[in-house]
């Protein structure tokens, strides 16, 4: 999907019991690693079941654009070609990375650690978020900024050091990406790099380091152990490795809470990762009494996956901790739609992490509910969804601001409300989940443009 695209309005319907099984697409956060460290080794890494959303593809373009060979050899399955650390190129055009959050935040890491001169752009979205939180450690790191806009956004030049500097570094706040941008400099600096976290975010970066055989270390962290110090020995020799992708829980969310919303729904989701630092949303509906049953669970590619058989439920409403949200970041616009359909108060608590993300998700997600004639109010950074255990009238039009999350969240939500739901476009939503439209549609879902 291109930026630039014209706007695509679709439009949600509620009609049919949501019947069948899907596979989700490939787990976005370790396809970006999986490219990223590729680049990062040496040899040939085969990556099975990549997602192919324009984020990733994305990532896929930048790593070629610093020397890898990226080549596809069919639906899902990629070959990289790795330079190895200190093998990296001066790409010959600006890194546009469109959507993608993570990818070019991760791929500041890697020019911030190398001796290779870059510069980062995006789409509309993608400039208005905050990079001064991956910039200000790999400044201490030796990274030069060459220029960047106002606030460390996008576009910006990063010019990396001959060498990194080994740093100890505790995260201002909860985040895998600035984590693992902070590793990924590591990766070329003499010595340990450490990085401290009040709250343990999701560990892919870290599991993934190890399978390309990096040295890591990790133990808990802080009073209760929430916390986690991720101490890496730098200038490994990464060599190219085979990758499966698990099916990603962020993605699997959608169909997820559209079985429990719909009456008379029973689906199965299969192959999603079960990584407990991602599935903080399932553990909150099984709280709210979703009818969630895991089958088959099993190892692919170092993560714990599982088969999920969702039912249609009767669903009251909970308290969300703040500690989970770490767990649950990118889920909290579907399950504010769970909340809709609950009996009683659901308290999502701590959200001050959405307000940065794709767009202010927070606030996107107020308003969609609000224009859907959903009882909530935004205390602060806590979001309180009032709903009486009945379907919402709906009938709103939704402002998405090119996040593909809000984008599935109130599709998801039209597909159960008294009336139907419009988003005013949907095209981005091919940056994470490109056959959403015809997944649902094969399930049952009425959503059309």
């Amino acid at each position: 999907m291109s930026h630039d695209s014209a706007p695509q309005p679709l439009t949600a319907t509620a009609g049919l019991a949501l019947q069948g099984s899907l596979r989700p697409p490939g787990d976005k956060s370790i396809s970006h690693r999986a490219m990223i460290l590729g680049l990062l080794s040496i040899g040939e890494t085969r990556v099975e079941g990549l997602l192919e959303g324009d984020d990733v593809l994305r990532t896929a373009a930048a790593a070629e654009a610093l020397g890898a060979t990226v080549e596809s050899l069919g639906e899902g399955r990629w070959r990289i070609v790795g330079v190895g650390l200190g093998g990296l190129v001066d790409p010959a055009d600006i890194l546009d990375f469109g959507n993608a959050g993570t990818g070019s935040r991760l791929m500041m890491g890697v020019v911030g650690g190398q001796p290779v001169t870059a510069t980062f752009d995006g789409d509309a979205s993608l400039r208005k978020r905050p990079m001064r939180r991956i910039l200000d450690p790999l400044v201490r790191m030796g990274t030069e900024v060459v220029s960047e806009q106002e606030g460390g956004r996008v576009p910006l030049t990063l010019r990396g050091p001959r060498e990194a500097i080994p740093i100890t570094y505790e995260t201002p706040v909860a985040s895998a990406q600035i984590k693992s941008a902070v590793l990924l400099a590591g990766l070329n600096a003499p010595g340990i790099t450490t990085v401290i976290e009040a709250a343990a975010t999701r560990d892919h970066t870290e599991r993934m380091l190890r399978l390309f055989g990096a040295h890591v270390e990790v133990t808990a962290h802080g009073p209760e152990g929430h916390g986690r110090t991720i101490a890496l020995t730098g200038q490994p020799t990464l060599r190219g490795t085979d990758v499966v992708v698990p099916a990603d829980p962020s993605s699997a969310a959608f169909p997820l809470v559209a079985a429990l919303i719909v009456p008379g729904s029973e689906v199965v989701i299969e192959g999603v990762m079960m990584n407990p630092l991602r599935t903080g949303l399932i553990t909150t509906l099984l709280e709210m009494g979703a009818d969630i049953e895991r089958l088959r669970e099993r190892d692919e590619g170092g993560e714990t996956v599982a088969d999920l058989r969702v039912r249609a439920s009767r669903l009251h409403g909970v308290d969300v901790p703040p500690e989970r949200a770490p767990a649950m970041i990118d889920e909290y616009p579907i399950l504010a739609v769970a909340a809709a359909f609950a009996e009683g108060t659901t308290r999502m608590n701590g959200l001050h992490e959405l307000r940065v993300k794709e767009s202010d998700r927070l606030a996107a997600v107020a308003d969609g509910l609000k224009a859907n004639g959903i009882a909530h109010i935004v205390e602060g950074d806590d979001l309180v969804v009032h709903g009486d255990g009945t379907a919402p009238k709906g009938g709103g039009t939704v402002a998405t601001h090119l996040d593909h999350r809000i984008a599935m969240a109130f599709l998801v939500l039209g597909l159960a409300t008294r009336e139907p739901v419009t988003v005013d476009d949907g095209a981005m939503i091919a940056t994470s989940f490109p056959s959403f439209l015809p997944t649902m549609q094969a399930l049952g879902g009425r959503i059309a443009p």
